[in-house]
Order: structure tokens, then sequence, then C-alpha cells
């Protein structure tokens, strides 16, 4: 299935945009056992119809996860296209007697494809490869609401402080990404079109957040089940030295671990990227055996 399968409303600047929201509105929602009955005609009979109406009833859901992407300074229509393209993705490997809502398993493909359009397009300003600083692009604007709410401009030091050190990357870094996020921050009260409209008009939907909110608290328990699963493969001081830098709610300093353990401060920051490297990589692959991600 290809987005020349089916025709999509028209989404080809910012300046329909406004259009596109309204034209995305009139598709309806479905109910779990249409779903379901929709799903398995386009696995068993590939009926192309079944499949436009499994996509454009979720057309919604990829604007409103777009929506959160805003502050990366991008046009809102390109991320709704990108996003597009994983809802479609995610349809077609969609397996309904699995029991999950589309909606749940949809959400991975349309962040995925999102995330791949921002980093590669922000690759222009150099924001940087490793893990730690994509988990910085991606982690600072929450960890600044919750340490540091309405701060505009530069971030006090000991919040530069603290965020590195959650993070695990240099202040220079929490500094530079900061101020270049600052640069690209977009409003809510932004007018999308000449009737005055705001982005905030059109992102109160109630329907579609009760959808958001279920798909979300779905996604969040199947995350605390697959960590709880595979911390196991974990020994005990890998599980104390990764809870006390990654998990827990006040992270441990390098510092005082190296002091509790009796090794340097290198030695436990390679015990720990190796936890996190062994316990992501189980989570995925249990995520992907219960269909809950892509496979490779």
């Amino acid at each position: 299935m290809s987005s020349t399968t089916f025709k999509f409303p028209a989404l080809s600047n910012e300046g329909g945009l406004t259009a596109y929201l309204d034209q995305i509105k009139k598709f309806p929602m479905l109910d779990a056992e249409e779903e379901y009955m929709l799903a398995k005609n386009w696995k068993a009979t590939g009926n192309v119809k079944s499949a436009e109406k499994l996509v454009t009833s979720h057309l919604r859901l990829v604007a409103k996860i777009a929506m959160g992407y805003k502050g990366y300074g991008l046009p809102v229509s390109e991320m709704i296209s990108e996003g597009n393209i994983g809802l479609m993705q995610a349809v077609k490997k969609f397996e309904p007697e699995k029991g999950f809502r589309l909606a749940t398993y949809a959400m991975w493909w349309i962040k995925a494809s999102i995330q791949e359009y921002i980093l590669r397009s922000w690759s222009l300003v150099k924001i940087g490869t490793t893990a730690a600083q994509k988990k910085l692009f991606f982690n600072l604007k929450k960890l600044k609401n919750q340490i540091a709410p309405k701060t505009e401009g530069d971030l006090k030091h000991e919040h530069v402080k603290d965020i590195a050190n959650r993070l695990d990357v240099s202040e220079d870094e929490v500094i530079s990404m900061n101020r270049r996020l600052l640069g690209k921050e977009q409003s809510l009260n932004a007018p999308i079109g000449e009737d005055g409209d705001e982005w905030q008009d059109w992102v109160v939907d109630k329907d579609m957040d009760q959808e958001l909110k279920f798909a979300q608290q779905e996604e969040i328990e199947q995350r605390k089940d697959l960590l709880s699963e595979s911390i196991k493969i974990l020994n005990d001081r890998e599980k104390e030295i990764l809870y006390s830098r990654r998990l827990a709610d006040e992270p441990i300093t390098l510092d005082d671990l190296s002091k509790k353990y009796k090794i340097s401060r290198e030695r436990i920051r390679q015990i720990e990227n190796k936890a996190f490297e062994k316990l992501q990589k189980h989570m995925l692959n249990a995520a992907r055996s219960k269909n809950l991600l892509p496979a490779n």
C-alpha cells in the first residue's frame, strides 16, 4: 500500500493546512468491531477500500501527534505528511487478532516517521548523532517544564547542571540545544488561515483527545510490562546502577556510585551504558515479538 493507492485530502503547504484539518475531521471514527472487521478484510483480501477507511479514520491522530512536535520549528504540514507515511506502514503490518487497537500500534510508527524527519532536517544545524544527544533533543523541553516551568531564554546554571546530569550530556550541549530550540519555537496562537483560526482552536477535539489518551495510557502500561520483564536479564549491580542513573526520580551521581562500588566514575558509566544497551535490545525484541513495534 502506498500514498498513490488512494487520495489523501490535499496537504501541499502551510496555506492549505486549515482546509486539510477541516477535511480530516469529517472522516468518522471507527468503533472496535468495525476496525477489526476492516483490518481482517484488508489483511485477507487486500481490499484497498478497507485500508483506506482504516487510514482516513486515523488522520486526526497523525495531526494530533505532529502538533506535539511543532516546537522544533519545522513545517507542520511536512510532519503530518511524514506521520501519514508511518500510519500507512502501520495499517499494512497491523494484526487485529493480537487484541490491540490500531491507534495504539500506529502511534509507534507515526512517532518514528516524524522523529526521523526531524532528525534529518535538524542534521543541517548539527544536532549531533549520539544516542545521548538525540535523547537531549527530544527530552529537553519536557525536563525544562518539570524543573524550570515558564522559563524563557537561557536556563539558570543549576538547571543546566541538573539536565546535563539526568541526560548524561555536557552542560555546553544543554545550553546549545536550548538556544537552538528557542530560536525555532512556534506559538499555539499563530494564525493558520485567513479566517483567523489559531492552532489551539483546532487542537481541542474531545473525541480525539479521549482516543489519544487511551492509546497513550495503553502504551505506558505496555512499556512498564516490557521493562519489568526485560530488567530480569541484568545482574544485581547492573540493575542498581541503571535504576540509580536512569530510572530514579532523583538520579544518583557518578561520584556517589563510584564511592559505593569502589570503582572509577568511568567504570560506573561503562556499566550503566552496557546495562542500558542490553535492556534496550531485549525490550525492542520483546516489543517486536508482541507486535508492538515494527519489525526490522
